[in-house]
């Protein structure tokens, strides 16, 4: 934006406590005068004694005193305005300093105004906080775009070696080809499918409705049931009718996800699933949660970023995608709503997704 020239904040300042003191100062004066002028003067000569006029008096002996009381004040002002202006002022100087540096891509540096809390304190702490949020956005961000650049690479890579591998061996079973690149190219439109959602739930771009969450909840169980039994685990379901707001296609994303998850970071035998649906006064609660090995605290609050997995990064027939809960994450918060991720005693992961209840106001 082109913007006109004008004078600086310091300068506005110092103007404003000269013209102040100025005022303060005639004001001053003006009283005094006022009261000499009603009083009298009396002066004496070599002859006598006698009154002078009280006009007189003043001008001859009160205004040249005071023009210079005024000049004095103008002086004062603008020097001591100049000087406490550049006092009050020094705080946003740092904060205008931070800013440039984050212009400028640094987003490490951190203004720590000292001091007692007042307004620039509060801005100067705000800022810092924005910066910290900001910092760790971006490097959430690079890891992501690190992560899903190296999980797509991968299924080109093996897609590429088994094309050499026949190549070089003409012996080799077109059948077993085709179905290793099948499963590898299935893998490669999962991934790309789960970072579409993922994008589309980060904008918001939806459309909402009334749903049940009680009722996704039934509908990606029984999705899922077939792998559960597979790998031996049982799922167990209980809840009320939980109305909520929102994409039904997202939410059952965020449900089927939570459910898959609990099923595969399992027990190898024996596992148990518990998806339990609440209402509280003003949300709806969806919690989900499974048996397994003991999940260390610290590495919990990791699991909803991309790729993350509490396991190592095996990728077996149904290991995932490395975004289930990046995606679950991201769809509770398109709902204002809250995640919240607890490792269980026993073992496993408790997960409570928390949404706001449809008719919560009235």
């Amino acid at each position: 934006m082109n913007r006109r020239p004008g004078l600086s904040v310091r300068v506005k300042l110092t103007l404003s406590y000269a013209g102040f003191l100025m005022l303060a100062g005639a004001l001053l004066l003006a009283a005094i005068g006022a009261f000499l002028l009603r009083e009298g003067w009396l002066q004496t000569n070599e002859a006598g004694s006698w009154r002078a006029s009280p006009g007189t008096t003043f001008v001859r002996g009160f205004a040249p005193t005071a023009a210079g009381v005024m000049v004095f004040l103008l002086v004062f002002g603008l020097l001591g305005g100049w000087i406490l202006a550049g006092r009050m002022l020094a705080p946003l100087t740092r904060i205008t300093d931070a800013t440039r540096m984050a212009t400028n891509g640094s987003l490490s540096h951190r203004i720590r105004l000292p001091g007692r809390r007042d307004e620039f304190r509060e801005l100067a702490d705000g800022f810092d906080t924005m910066l910290t949020r900001l910092e760790a956005h971006v490097a959430e961000q690079r890891r992501f775009a690190a992560n899903a650049s190296h999980e797509l690479r991968t299924p080109l890579a093996v897609s590429k070696s088994l094309l050499d591998v026949a190549h070089n061996d003409p012996t080799l079973e077109p059948g077993r080809l085709v179905e290793r690149l099948r499963a590898v190219n299935t893998r490669a439109i999962d991934l790309t499918e789960a970072l579409l959602v993922l994008s589309r739930a980060e904008q918001r771009s939806f459309t909402g409705e009334h749903v049940d969450l009680s009722l996704l909840m039934e509908e990606a169980t029984e999705t899922l049931l077939p792998l559960a039994e597979k790998r031996g685990v049982t799922i167990e379901t209980s809840g009320d009718i939980a109305p909520a707001f929102g994409s039904q296609a997202l939410l059952l994303q965020l449900t089927t996800n939570l459910v898959h998850n609990a099923i595969v970071h399992n027990l190898p035998h024996r596992g148990t699933v518990w998806v339990n649906t609440g209402v509280h006064r003003a949300t709806v609660v969806l919690t989900v949660e499974n048996t397994g090995g003991r999940l260390a605290p610290e590495l919990v609050p990791t699991l909803t970023e991309p790729f993350r997995r509490g396991t190592e990064r095996v990728h077996t027939d149904h290991a995932g995608t490395g975004l289930g809960l990046a995606i679950v994450n991201t769809i509770t918060h398109a709902h204002d709503g809250s995640l919240t991720l607890a490792p269980r005693s026993a073992g496993g992961l408790r997960i409570t997704v928390e949404l706001p209840r449809t008719g919560a106001g009235s």
